[in-house]
């Protein structure tokens, strides 16, 4: 009988402050791929593992200028290539009339690209994560607070990681299955 694959080992503080010295420790210690969770947002937590990068600005300047030259292009298309009409003398490409419309347009991608991208960036829908498998999460909506360090992290090993993280004296060490 093989034994099961972990997800992670996962450890459980009674402090923020606890949580985010261990952190900083696992990160100091070559752990990159780990995650904190606390039943309230905590900046000092993802600053402590590594987290710093926030592509929503892009994936907005991206939906926006796509939004913009789509709306600009179908109005070009529209009043000087597939229907050309002469309204009142004005000439067929009358960029200041089409200026509200690509604005708007540039909105309407920006926010779609926000929403969409937001949910991608953030892995979601997930209906399922394997950190619910261990019965003392469900203090992390309440009071505790918790560092998960993944199995995928090449300097992951369950001896080593675990003596760890029992070296930050945490209220207990979990292991975290798929």
């Amino acid at each position: 009988m093989t034994a099961q694959p972990i997800y992670g080992l996962m450890a459980q503080f009674d402090t923020p402050t606890d949580l985010v010295h261990a952190a900083k420790a696992a990160y100091d210690d070559g752990y990159r791929k780990m995650d904190t969770y606390t039943p309230y947002p905590l900046e000092e937590a993802a600053e402590a593992i590594g987290v710093h990068h926030n592509r929503v600005p892009l994936v907005c300047l991206v939906g926006a200028m796509l939004g913009m030259i789509g709306g600009y292009s179908l109005e070009y298309w529209v009043s000087a290539i597939s229907y050309p009409l002469n309204v009142g003398g004005k000439p067929f490409h009358s960029w200041p009339a089409f200026i509200p419309v690509t604005f708007e347009c540039a909105v309407l991608g920006a926010s779609l690209a926000v929403v969409f991208g937001m949910l991608a960036l953030n892995g979601l829908p997930q209906p399922y994560h394997p950190v619910f498998n261990v019965p003392s999460f469900t203090g992390a909506t309440t009071d505790k607070f918790f560092l998960c360090i993944e199995s995928q992290d090449p300097r992951f090993s369950i001896g080593e990681t675990k003596r760890f993280l029992e070296g930050q004296h945490p209220l207990e060490v979990a292991e975290v299955p798929y």
